[in-house]
């Protein structure tokens, strides 16, 4: 029962996402956090990244401003995002503009990878 519950919260998760922002204190991070977000099975990080599924104009487009790693890092990214997330529902970014985002999962992790916060945000109001 565990396994398909897990499988089934999995397919609802990526299949109702259009993207995602990550925090990226690593590499591995994003990694795992996927895998624990269910947006792909554990272990399966690597290939869910593979041939650009995650940049600008990918299938699942991911951290499209760069991420810490590659924008900026300030200590406290976790508001950029927010930022970034709603400047892809909001549109006009040109290159790096997702297409038709809508909702969009941001996830950040704090401590020794120890705690975690998930929004969810929309440019829709629900029904």
């Amino acid at each position: 029962l565990h396994t398909a519950y897990r499988r089934q919260r999995q397919m609802c998760i990526r299949d109702s996402m259009d993207m995602a922002m990550i925090y990226d204190s690593f590499t591995i991070t994003v990694l795992l956090t996927m895998e624990a977000l269910g947006l792909c099975g554990r272990g399966e990080g690597k290939d869910f990244v593979k041939n650009q599924r995650t940049a600008p104009g990918g299938e699942f487009p991911m951290n499209t401003n760069g991420g810490g790693l590659s924008y900026c890092h300030p200590g406290m990214y976790g508001i950029f995002l927010l930022i970034e997330a709603t400047r892809q529902l909001r549109g006009g970014l040109g290159d790096r503009q997702a297409p038709n985002v809508n909702p969009a999962v941001c996830h950040g992790t704090g401590g020794v990878l120890s705690s975690g916060a998930t929004v969810v945000l929309s440019n829709q109001k629900p029904d």
